[in-house]
């Protein structure tokens, strides 16, 4: 390839990686800036009224909502913050780190699912319905019990100072810096990563790797052009995987049922390395916590897809044998 075809090259993956980081922070910055403020609110507090009684089912004790809801309105640096701050068993740091590894960063990471085309509600109930219902699994098979009292609540971390009781400027300082925060890492990964896969696109490295992974698609119900947001997915999570996917279905338009597909598989396993990483301070097994992870994302997503490919067929020969009649 010709130095001008390489300027050619690299001028078009700067841009895809700008355009497409404009896209996410449209939608990442707005509800980053609304997170920050309900930290400094009850919001989180009611959260974890509202969660305590269920946490006696998975065998938790009533303080560990507030860790949940940490995870669940900011993301899992504050949810560790939370186990840090508490009295926790290690049965019990384990079930939240399976639970906050499939349902965290809701606000944002919902947000972006709606930017696909994906149904708010859906994606939250699966999130929160797949964490729960592991958590109930971990509990019966560890047979793990609360270290605290079941109506506990919160009373390991220290509350934020409401925003009435701090100043316009603290708040508006607050807010700006986030949001700065928010783009610039969006910034970091998103930029690099489009521009790479643009490269890797236009030298056909790409249709290589989606040929190598074939019979994984085909498992999961997916076509060869799902390869590379799945994989972004994998690597970066959802919000930053998110970009990869709105510019995959721009150039390849992807149905509804695959779209769903994707997000299934990437809500139980997305950012395996940096989400498994970061709950290795606190002590869990970190093969243990991937192994669930990666066995569940491929088992669901094929169960899921099966049950959804023999509903089709069944509608369609339905639908043929009306026609014939």
């Amino acid at each position: 390839m010709e130095r001008k075809e390489w300027a050619g090259l690299l001028q078009r993956g700067v841009w895809k990686g700008l355009s497409t980081t404009w896209v996410l922070a449209k939608v990442i910055v707005p509800i980053t800036i609304v997170v920050t403020l309900l930290k400094h609110t009850p919001v989180i507090d009611w959260i974890v009224w509202l969660c305590a009684p269920l946490m006696h089912l998975v065998g938790l004790s009533g303080e560990a909502a507030m860790v949940l809801a940490l995870g669940w309105v900011m993301n899992i640096y504050a949810a560790i913050g939370g186990i840090v701050s508490l009295d926790l068993n290690g049965g019990e740091i384990f079930i939240l780190s399976v639970m906050l590894s499939f349902c965290h960063n809701l606000f944002v990471e919902t947000v972006v699912a709606r930017r696909i085309g994906l149904n708010a509600a859906i994606v939250v109930g699966l999130r929160m319905g797949v964490a729960f219902l592991s958590a109930f699994a971990l509990h019966h098979l560890l047979g793990i019990e609360g270290s605290g009292a079941a109506g506990a609540v919160g009373t390991g971390v220290e509350r934020l100072p409401y925003l009435w009781e701090q100043s316009l400027f603290t708040t508006g300082q607050e807010v700006l810096l986030t949001a700065w925060k928010a783009v610039w890492q969006l910034a970091l990964i998103v930029i690099p990563l489009m521009f790479v896969i643009q490269i890797l696109k236009e030298l056909r490295v790409l249709d290589k790797i989606a040929h190598l992974m074939t019979p994984v698609l085909r498992l999961l119900g997916l076509p060869n052009h799902a390869a590379i947001p799945l994989l972004a997915g994998i690597w970066f999570g959802l919000a930053y995987g998110a970009g990869v996917i709105i510019e995959a279905t721009q150039e390849k338009p992807m149905s509804k049922r695959e779209l769903y597909l994707i997000m299934l598989f990437l809500i139980l396993s997305h950012a395996v390395v940096e989400d498994t990483v970061l709950f290795l301070p606190v002590g869990v097994n970190a093969m243990y916590l991937l192994g669930i992870r990666l066995l569940m994302a491929v088992v669901l997503t094929a169960l899921v897809a099966r049950m959804w490919r023999r509903r089709s067929t069944h509608e369609s020969n339905e639908s043929h044998t009306e026609l014939l009649g």
